[in-house]
């Protein structure tokens, strides 16, 4: 049996039309400037939920960051309406955040659940869930839990 040349057994694929590949590149955008949206107001969720306040000292330490990165942020999310800053009681989430949050966890939710029943470890699942369900659209993520049900019998 002959050796095969990779490089030319792997076809190309066509070009999309300009205006779907505009709309491909618009999505993906768009899910890159909502994901530090939805992660802080899920984490200031999940903070909230745990021990009833959510100080930027807490979410600084949680993602990662730098406190004045994450004091930069807080103000982005107060003037888009998803947070409100009391002094000296830290962040809360307006409803408005709370919803998103929820939607958010959900998501997550949704994609590890999928990723464990394909046989991920639950560590890369958490993980790898935590970049995907930014950027799944809501068909992919029904099919998601279609098959997550499927395969817990339900």
């Amino acid at each position: 049996m002959g050796k095969t040349d990779d490089s030319t057994s792997l076809k190309s694929t066509p070009l999309i039309e300009a205006e779907r590949q505009v709309e491909s590149f618009r999505q993906v955008r768009e899910a890159h400037r909502m994901e530090l949206v939805e992660d802080y107001v899920e984490l200031i969720s999940d903070l909230l939920a745990d021990g009833g306040e959510a100080r930027q000292v807490d979410i600084a330490t949680r993602l990662g960051v730098a406190q004045p990165t994450v004091a930069k942020m807080l103000r982005r999310l107060a003037r888009d309406g998803w947070v409100v800053q009391r002094p000296y009681r830290g962040v809360f989430l307006t409803p408005e955040g709370e919803a998103l949050a929820h939607a958010s966890r959900q998501r997550h939710q949704t994609v590890e659940r999928f990723l464990l029943a394909l046989g991920v470890d639950p560590d890369t699942a958490r993980r790898d869930a935590e970049g995907i369900e930014h950027h799944v659209s809501e068909q992919t993520l029904a099919l998601f839990d279609a098959f997550v049900r499927k395969a817990e019998g339900g």
